[in-house]
């Protein structure tokens, strides 16, 4: 799955409207940011094998530190400690927890069995990739949704504003037909490499979050994308009113 994640990160940002859809894209795509950096360091594999399933050639065949049951609860364990730690806010840590756990489950569906509930336990999937239509049903159906939810949740200002966010979502719709439509890759090099350039995603998607109104950004931001705090907010307007 790929933009079935993000479809679910827009839409966390209605449970937590004042987090930065940064942090929401890191949850909610962590585990595949991060196996690109396991693969470069041989500690996961994956082979290219095409007709492996209709919908993708890559064969998953070894990454039970980032795709297992027991590692999605690690790392999710680990970034809402992370973004409780930096924020104090609660809602917005079990927000990024869930959204980890999220990854793995959505993964659940379409993979095969190559999900190891924990390294070297069994391995689940229920093969929805063995379908193009219901693949592409799913993942489009999951992301417009989370892009409808989010727009609902949110207000743009201005031209400029509203190509951040459908130049965003236009090029994730433009990787996931590639997905579907492109050749295989040449091989797992070229794979984490590519991967690793999800990074420039968490980037875009805090340049399309600015589109927010100013009065809806808060200290559950993370970092120098924290805002002024309730308490200090209303300090200011009693200045101002005086």
């Amino acid at each position: 799955m790929f933009i079935g994640h993000f479809g679910v990160a827009f839409a966390a940002k209605r449970l937590v409207p004042r987090t930065s859809l940064v942090v929401l894209f890191l949850s909610a795509q962590l585990i595949d940011l991060l196996w690109p950096m396991f693969l470069l360091l041989g500690l996961e594999h994956v082979r290219v094998d095409p007709g492996n399933t209709v919908v993708t050639a890559l064969d998953f065949y070894d990454y039970p530190i980032t795709h297992s049951l027991a590692g999605a609860v690690a790392w999710a364990f680990g970034l809402a400690s992370l973004v409780y730690a930096l924020t104090h806010a609660r809602r917005a840590a079990l927000v990024s927890g869930a959204l980890v756990m999220s990854h793995w489950f959505l993964d659940l569906t379409v993979h095969g069995p190559d999900l190891p509930l924990w390294p070297g336990g069994p391995e689940y999937g229920f093969g929805l990739w063995d379908s193009l239509a219901a693949t592409a049903g799913l993942e489009v159906g999951v992301f417009a949704a989370g892009i409808f939810l989010y727009v609902r949740s949110t207000s743009t200002r201005g031209p400029r504003r509203h190509l951040a966010l459908w130049s965003l979502a236009g090029f994730l719709l433009l990787v996931q037909a590639g997905n579907f439509f492109g050749p295989p890759p040449p091989g797992a090099s070229a794979i984490a490499w590519v991967g690793m350039a999800q990074w420039l995603l968490i980037a875009w998607a805090g340049w399309a979050d600015r589109a927010r109104p100013q009065e809806s950004r808060s200290q559950e931001r993370i970092g120098p994308l924290a805002g002024h705090s309730p308490a200090s907010a209303a300090k200011a307007s009693v200045k101002n009113a005086g």
